[in-house]
């Protein structure tokens, strides 16, 4: 007869086994980092993404059963960098393969037609820039950009912030392969006095979960818990 903790040791191996598979394949949690995506997504929202929707379904009963489709405009997208595979950014999908993407006057047409895009975006900067050499990269493509054609096998991505965002209209297109998954929604989200970001070192991790800890109740944006991700 085998002892009880040979069956837990089983049943924690299975678990982590199921979480690996899930975080892997299915769903991953992700945290907002920057103020790239307001006022849709809020630095310190914790969101899940969907890992599923654009993965590749290489039998017709998979495709049939599994909810997989291929990468849509308007869809937010989390992928790896392109100039560092190690990090993870999200960004809204603005531009399929073939597509010309222009920004005139901080307005965004796509093959040369207008996109209503007042259900999302925001503009922080009054101030419009022309396409200038004489300014920073910053500004220079900021308000006024293209026309460009979106490569074959990629998609040109923009974060819904746009004034304050730094997206394919400075570093380039995303790989299809990089796109990791859709975001789906959040699943909580605090109000840091600090910026969420990667914290170096022990002391500031320490120092973010004490804060957590302390000022959970009053700091969780309750009113965004289980938003769907538009």
């Amino acid at each position: 007869m085998r002892s009880h903790w040979l069956d837990y040791l089983e049943a924690l191996l299975v678990a982590v086994i199921f979480a690996t598979f899930a975080r892997t394949y299915v769903v991953q949690a992700f945290k907002i980092p920057t103020g790239s995506m307001e006022q849709n997504l809020l630095v310190g929202d914790h969101i899940l993404v969907n890992k599923m929707t654009f993965g590749a379904a290489p039998t017709s009963l998979e495709r049939v059963v599994l909810p997989q489709r291929v990468v849509r405009r308007g869809d937010v997208v989390v992928f790896r960098f392109p100039l560092d595979p190690s990090r993870d950014f999200i960004k809204r999908c603005i531009g399929l393969p073939g597509d010309e993407i222009e920004i005139r006057d901080k307005f965004l047409y796509v093959n040369d037609k207008p996109v209503d895009e007042s259900g999302y975006v925001a503009h922080s900067d009054p101030r419009t820039y022309p396409s200038s050499v004489f300014l920073s990269a910053d500004y220079r493509y900021r308000d006024n950009f293209g026309p460009y054609t979106v490569p074959a096998g990629e998609v040109f991505v923009m974060g819904d912030n746009r004034d304050d965002s730094h997206d394919s209209r400075f570093w380039g297109t995303v790989p299809m392969s990089f796109i990791k998954g859709r975001a789906l929604l959040v699943y909580w989200s605090f109000e840091s006095t600090e910026r969420f970001t990667e914290w170096p070192g022990y002391a500031r991790r320490f120092r973010q979960l004490i804060e957590v800890l302390l000022r959970f109740p009053v700091r969780t944006r309750w009113e965004r818990t289980l938003m769907l991700i538009r």
